[in-house]
């Protein structure tokens, strides 16, 4: 076994294996902790904070839409998060902290993203602005979790492209029918047709006024058609030479 300062290599293996960063950042923290385990830990948190006040600037655009329900489909939430680059959001630890935290929003019900950030998940230690921050450090990009809903009744979720569409339906119906499988099959099916489509309102009636006009006014050009006299819109007969 080789041994370096006051720990080992074996140990340097545990720190990556409890905080999932890097090989060599293990061992630094492990030498500045003098091989003190917990305070090593320590210092990879505040190194997280550290590297996600620096990437806080930078630009993340890609990610993922993770739409979810608890196991009877009576809450259900659908949450955004975002990421540097595409590649980084198809990776597990990514995954598993978006995971984590629409558990939580279910669970939980916070009522903002600040309330979110400030709570511990159930499987967790840490809350989720730590785990955040030490996911920027192990991965490397900022992270940043954009909104979310969260809806309880009757739900249903789906999940288009891997993520590029999430959809959660809410349903005003029973029990009963809810736990139909004709219903499931209807609902998924709603939830379907919502990712293709894109629907704006659920129903004419949710469409407002000044929207109705928008779509209902005549153009210019027909307005301008209906100012002309009749006889104007008559094309005249061309005479037949003999």
């Amino acid at each position: 076994m080789i041994t370096m300062a006051n720990f080992t290599a074996k140990d340097v293996a545990a720190l990556r294996e409890k905080t999932g960063c890097g090989m060599m950042d293990c061992k630094k923290a492990l030498t500045s902790a003098q091989g003190d385990m917990e305070r090593a830990t320590e210092l990879l948190r505040e190194q997280g904070l550290a590297a996600a006040s620096k990437k806080a600037g930078r630009i993340a655009a890609e990610g993922v839409a993770f739409a979810t329900s608890n196991e009877n489909n009576t809450v259900g939430c659908i949450v955004e998060v975002n990421s540097e680059t595409d590649f980084v959001a198809e990776t597990k630890d990514f995954k598993e902290f978006v995971k984590t935290c629409a558990n939580t929003i279910i669970k939980q019900n916070p009522n903002s993203l600040e309330n979110l950030m400030t709570l511990t998940p159930e499987e967790s230690d840490m809350t989720v602005e730590k785990l955040l921050q030490e996911k920027i450090l192990v991965i490397g990009e900022n992270i940043k979790v954009r909104r979310f809903a969260r809806y309880e009744g009757v739900v249903s979720t789906y999940i288009h492209a891997n993520g590029r569409i999430g959809v959660m339906v809410n349903f005003k119906v029973s029990n009963d029918t809810a736990s139909k499988d004709e219903f499931k099959l209807f609902a998924k099916d709603i939830a379907m047709h919502v990712a293709a489509a894109n629907p704006i309102y659920l129903d004419e009636k949710s469409v407002p006024s000044d929207t109705c006009l928008l779509y209902t006014s005549p153009s210019p050009r027909d307005r301008q058609k209906s100012r002309m006299p009749s006889s104007a819109c008559k094309k005249k007969k061309k005479k037949k030479k003999k």
